[in-house]
């Protein structure tokens, strides 16, 4: 069976997405078996395209009147995906991550009906990361030995917050979802916990097998 999973990784702050983005590119049950390095691919709506300056604005944290470049590269990107549907994707946060912060920011909320009528049959799942409570700080303070901008982690109950609105999100969505609890900070078991949801839900081969 050739794997082609697609996986979207979404949570607020501080749940180690990147981080199991990396590991799930790597890892041999999402991947195959492999001898050297390879580029599958690693997108994010993060990436801050949309300003000539760093940290800028992009596809979560764009301004009302920049909605239509927005929706026009998400429309890229689906289109990208079904083209593309036999390969693999991982994405570190994608457009719940944009509904949260227009919500909280802009006090609108933007319909992606659209997009995941499209990208659900291409066999897409939602990996909602978490961690407890009383497990923040301790992050907090790993992250900040390395962040190039410390003033975004400034107030730990936003994250908290920001957590239960994903939940919500999450909830509502059509997409296949599992909830994974990243409070221990492994990452390698973590990955694996999702491959055994992917194995388990047909989620690591074609969109279409079994048809």
């Amino acid at each position: 069976m050739k794997l082609c999973p697609k996986i979207i990784l979404e949570g607020t702050r501080l749940t180690l997405k990147t981080e199991i983005a990396f590991a799930l590119n790597e890892h041999s049950r999402i991947v195959g078996r492999r001898s050297y390095r390879y580029h599958s691919p690693i997108i994010s709506a993060e990436w801050c395209g949309f300003t000539d300056t760093p940290w800028g604005r992009g596809l979560i944290n764009f301004l009302p009147e920049e909605d239509d470049l927005a929706l026009e590269t998400y429309r890229t990107w689906v289109r990208l995906f079904e083209l593309l549907r036999y390969y693999s994707w991982i994405v570190d946060r994608f457009h719940l991550s944009t509904r949260l912060y227009q919500k909280r920011v802009h006090m609108r909320d933007i319909d992606f009906t659209w997009l995941e009528e499209r990208i659900v049959p291409l066999g897409f799942r939602l990996v909602f990361c978490v961690r407890q409570r009383d497990t923040f700080e301790a992050a907090l303070a790993e992250r900040l030995r390395v962040s190039g901008k410390p003033s975004q982690y400034k107030d730990i109950s936003e994250f908290i917050e920001e957590q239960e609105l994903m939940r919500e999100l999450i909830t509502g969505s059509s997409i296949p979802s599992m909830e994974l609890d990243v409070s221990s900070g492994d990452v390698g078991a973590a990955a694996d916990r999702i491959a055994d949801w992917l194995a388990a839900t047909a989620g690591l081969g074609p969109p279409d097998q079994g048809r």
